[in-house]
């Protein structure tokens, strides 16, 4: 059997070359169709869009041109995840802004001062720019000047702990001392307190006086 001529030339290395490209094609139309319908299930929602889509890659090569024009531009799992993104920013931000009630569990904003539901206090105002402060700061952060009360008694508190340290340090000194002096003087502790008593009471009495006869 004689191989098909292709445009009348009866070479057979020519044949072979235009029937590789014939196959070639063919492969490639069919992945052509095959990749568009899976490139339009990732990146479409509605199952009669990618029936279209499918569809018009039967016509070679033109429909899948022409999907590639009209496809949405990101897949579905990278808008999804781009939504979630954004819902947890708008959380984070909702979180930043709001917080719950310390007394009722009432959800509050950050600029409150007392709460809607149960009417208690929440934040005081700066006495300089009336803006909300914190409890725990000793200093409004917008116009810089000390809260009065909360100031003070920190102040007072750590003027309270260092005295009460140095006192301790200061108590705690001589006991070693004496305790080391007690510890090396021994028997000769009782001659020299009395001799120290005897030295007070001399100073205690007035010069020139007597002592009373018995």
């Amino acid at each position: 059997m004689l191989p098909l001529a292709y445009f009348g030339i009866e070479s057979s290395g020519l044949n072979l070359a235009i029937d590789l490209l014939i196959l070639f094609v063919v492969v490639l139309y069919f992945s052509l169709i095959y990749w568009t319908y899976a490139d339009a299930r990732r990146r479409i929602v509605d199952p009669m869009l990618i029936g279209c889509a499918t569809v018009a890659s039967f016509f070679p090569f033109v429909g899948t041109i022409v999907y590639m024009i009209l496809r949405p531009p990101e897949y579905l799992e990278d808008a999804r995840e781009r939504e979630l993104e954004i819902q947890a920013a708008e959380l984070r931000l909702h979180e930043l802004d709001s917080a719950l009630c310390p007394h009722c569990d009432y959800r509050i904003e950050r600029d409150f001062i007392r709460c809607p539901s149960c009417l208690r206090k929440l934040k005081d105002r700066c006495v300089s720019c009336s803006r909300p402060l914190d409890q725990s700061w000793t200093m409004c952060p917008y116009c810089e000047t000390e809260v009065p009360g909360v100031s003070g008694s920190r102040r007072a508190r750590r003027r309270e702990s260092s005295h009460g340290e140095s006192e301790r340090a200061d108590v705690g000194e001589p006991t070693i001392v004496e305790e080391t002096k007690g510890f090396r003087a021994g028997p000769l502790a009782a001659p020299e307190s009395a001799a120290a008593a005897r030295a007070a009471e001399r100073a205690g009495r007035p010069e020139g006086r007597s002592r009373p006869t018995s």
